[in-house]
């Protein structure tokens, strides 16, 4: 862990007091081992949802100008930091990632036919959304990721002249494995003229990414259900800066403070609002705000975030060979090529899932991959507990 910092887990454990407290009539709390998807709130998210009513009661409509949109500028800022870029970058805020996405699609220039390039290693919404597309004519070349070494290779090869965009995660999120050479990839894409997008979902927050000279180009999405513990409907967009792209799908929000459209067509706003939507509910900001705030109390910046992950995945695999259950482990052994996460294979993957419920265990699954995700809340006796009782569902 980062040199001089000192972590009190007591503490840390005690601002989580609804999410790590036994249920009724239970001896002991359920045991999180869904860091990677669903991390706990802390009690702080709850303060937020009553902040959250309160001011809609105090100020009822202008609650926008006098709360929510200063909040969405200071949120933004300590977000564009944390995902590694500058404050002061362009940011678009939705209430998932595919609404972000989706306009940015319908946003690429205007060519005779639409060419993307991504992974078969994408995660549900923009497969889906690409595999439709694809049944109207948008050609989708799907990259396959094995073998994992060679990914980057393919992804260069890919890239030709005509592509309209690349799609491609920062962190795979069945395997955990950290996409190499990420920053080159990017480049290739802004070489041929490709607009380069990266789902940094399962980074944020947990893998810190030095974007390099990708940085002044890429669009990168986020949000706050995994590794953030800010739940749902509060996820953003990096936009790079003078981005003068145009939606198609767009929404109100969109204008405003838009410069005057030229011949009387549809004018935008400058930097990521260009790429907002219409009316949301605020209540998923206010717990962003609450949880950033959380964060930074504890020290908890990303990179300390990282070497506790790393220490708590690494524990979890030395635990998966000593049981000589190694051969299954689908995730990267090397730490700079692991995310937040451990995957194990079994062709029972789902079966295993719900008997570890059952055990107050909780892990999930994704095809005949077990995902096994710790946080930082969790301790060595209950991620060996969680473990122990996995192997014992894999080998019944």
């Amino acid at each position: 862990m980062e040199q001089g910092f000192s972590f009190d887990l007591g503490a840390f454990r005690a601002a989580y007091s609804r999410f790590l407290a036994p249920p009724a009539g239970d001896a002991r709390p359920p045991i999180l081992l869904t860091g990677h998807s669903h991390q706990a709130w802390p009690d702080a998210a709850r303060d937020a949802l009553v902040a959250c009513f309160d001011d809609a009661a105090r100020l009822v409509d202008d609650k926008w100008d006098a709360a929510v949109l200063p909040m969405l500028s200071a949120v933004g800022e300590a977000i564009l930091e944390r995902m590694g870029f500058e404050r002061g970058d362009s940011i678009a805020f939705g209430q998932n990632t595919h609404e972000l996405v989706y306009r940015l699609i319908t946003a690429l220039p205007r060519r005779e036919r639409l060419r993307i390039v991504t992974t078969q290693g994408e995660f549900h919404s923009l497969r889906r959304q690409l595999a439709r597309l694809a049944e109207d004519g948008v050609e989708v070349e799907w990259v396959s990721v094995e073998p994992r070494a060679a990914l980057a290779d393919r992804l260069l090869a890919a890239l030709q002249p005509g592509t309209s965009m690349l799609a491609v995660s920062a962190v795979l999120f069945e395997s955990a494995t950290v996409v190499p050479r990420l920053e080159e990839i990017v480049a290739r894409a802004v070489e041929i003229g490709a607009v380069p997008l990266v789902d940094a979902y399962h980074a944020f927050n947990v893998v810190p990414i030095a974007w390099g000279g990708a940085s002044p180009h890429v669009f990168a999405v986020a949000g706050g259900y995994k590794y953030a513990a800010m739940g749902e409907g509060i996820c953003w967009m990096r936009v790079p800066r003078g981005c003068e792209l145009r939606p198609v799908f767009t929404g109100w929000f969109a204008d405003f403070g838009s410069l005057a459209g030229s011949g009387g067509g549809v004018a935008y706003a400058p930097g990521g609002a260009r790429f907002a939507g219409s009316t949301f509910d605020p209540s998923a900001l206010y717990r962003a705000a609450a949880v950033l705030e959380h964060w930074d109390r504890f020290g908890l910046t990303v990179p300390r975030l990282r070497a506790i992950s790393l220490r708590q995945t690494g524990r979890i695999l030395d635990r998966l060979d000593a049981a000589g259950r190694g051969a299954d482990v689908v995730s990267p052994r090397e730490p700079e090529r692991r995310g937040g996460f451990v995957a194990v294979r079994s062709a029972r993957a789902g079966d295993v899932v719900q008997r570890l419920r059952a055990r107050r265990v909780l892990v999930d699954a994704r095809r005949d991959v077990l995902r096994i995700g710790p946080a930082p809340y969790l301790d060595d006796a209950e991620i060996d507990e969680g473990v122990a009782a996995l192997l014992e569902e894999l080998d019944r």
